[in-house]
């Protein structure tokens, strides 16, 4: 694994890569509370690839800054297409949960630079609100977004250790991954100044509408967040936070879908069974 420092618009960004250089790339963006270490044990799995992680916007030891309106979609879209420009475009984009958010961006909006696409337990958005609009599980589920962009929630997650911090990053799902030197890496890297504001502003930058249970919200209009490239989508069948109909009429989006699901595996798939991940990445990328 190496370990260096990009500048990307003028800001320092915090990169890991795993594999040879001249190996084809593959960009792996993480998600909240994570980053680019999370990578580490998928990575070990895919050697004939050059993994690249990067820390993202507000986390570990990446540029932080702590005004809301430096998180929308756009800028978070533009780090990414930058450090794309470094690496020699296109590249094959993976993400996870927020880190899913930004592929999908990057896969929609700037489609010259994405070769293939693959999510792991994440949502494009149109599929995402519909769901949350429809006011069933997926909206009661999601309630704690409404609590993350509260103001001062980054106070409370920080308090006692991070307990509530890892209380939420549990959300009934298995988190005996988290445990040992893994667990003092995440609390290192949530502990660096200014990161927890950083980390829940992707929340509040967000422009997502997540009405109370119960009380459907209006559907948006999504004609032009296309995927055009091949896409594979893998899922944890266990996750709690993500549900499946989160996805519901992803292939309207989509010219080229791949749907795979991963038993004994939830929202933290990539930790619990990073071996079988992996081989549905190899086999979709060989196909």
């Amino acid at each position: 694994m190496r370990e260096y420092t990009a500048e990307l618009g003028g800001h320092g960004f915090h990169i890991r890569e795993w594999g040879a250089a001249d190996a084809p790339p593959i960009l792996a963006l993480h998600g909240f509370p994570e980053y680019g270490g999370a990578w580490a044990e998928l990575a070990a799995h895919l050697p004939a690839y050059r993994l690249i992680a990067p820390d993202q916007r507000g986390f570990g030891q990446s540029w932080a800054p702590q005004d809301t309106d430096h998180y929308k979609t756009a800028k978070l879209v533009g780090d990414m297409s930058a450090l794309i420009g470094q690496i020699g475009a296109p590249v094959t984009v993976l993400g996870h949960d927020w880190g899913a958010a930004v592929a999908y961006g990057l896969a929609m909006f700037q489609p010259a630079l994405v070769d293939r696409l693959i999510v792991m337990n994440g949502v494009h958005p149109a599929p995402f609100q519909r769901a949350l609009a429809a006011g069933g599980a997926q909206t009661a589920a999601s309630q704690y977004i409404p609590w993350l962009r509260a103001e001062g929630s980054e106070n409370i997650l920080a308090a006692d250790d991070f307990a509530k911090l890892r209380a939420l990053f549990a959300a009934h799902m298995d988190m005996s991954w988290l445990a040992g030197g893994r667990l003092e890496d995440y609390l290192a890297e949530w502990a660096r100044p200014g990161r927890m504001r950083g980390m829940v502003n992707w929340y509040r930058a967000s422009p997502l509408v997540v009405p109370e249970p119960g009380h459907p919200a209006a559907d948006l209009p999504h004609d032009k967040l296309r995927v055009p490239m091949p896409h594979l989508l893998i899922w944890g069948e266990n996750d709690t936070a993500l549900l499946p109909e989160a996805t519901e009429g992803l292939e309207a989006y989509c010219a080229d879908l791949t749907r795979a699901t991963v038993p004994d595996a939830d929202h933290w798939l990539h930790h619990q069974q990073p071996a079988a991940v992996a081989q549905i990445i190899r086999d979709w990328l060989a196909r």
